[in-house]
């Protein structure tokens, strides 16, 4: 089950919820969750490689989602973590970063 954590973008702050762990919307919906978030070529290679596995990559990749796109806005995206400094410690041991001081 994924957990909520609150990210903001350093720059706008904007804040939104990110979730670290198994991704249940991935392993029902797949390749159209990162396209709905508008990642569009996470969500190609993702349609290519559920189809030549036949589907195995889909869950398979359910356990790791939440932790990929969540490292993805950190580093790339200009967010931070911006929830309880227990969540934040909770969510930076999972993504395996440096926890925000």
């Amino acid at each position: 089950m994924a957990e909520r954590v609150l990210i903001r973008n350093a720059a706008s702050g904007i804040t939104r919820n990110g979730y670290i762990g198994f991704s249940w919307t991935y392993l029902f919906f797949g390749f159209l969750v990162p396209l709905i978030r508008g990642e569009i070529l996470v969500a190609v290679l993702h349609a290519v490689l559920t189809a030549i596995t036949g589907g195995f990559w889909q869950l398979f990749y359910c356990f790791f989602y939440n932790r990929h796109y969540m490292t993805r806005m950190l580093s790339d995206e200009g967010y931070v973590l911006a929830d309880t400094p227990e969540r934040n410690q909770d969510a930076a041991w999972a993504l395996n970063i440096t926890p925000p001081s």
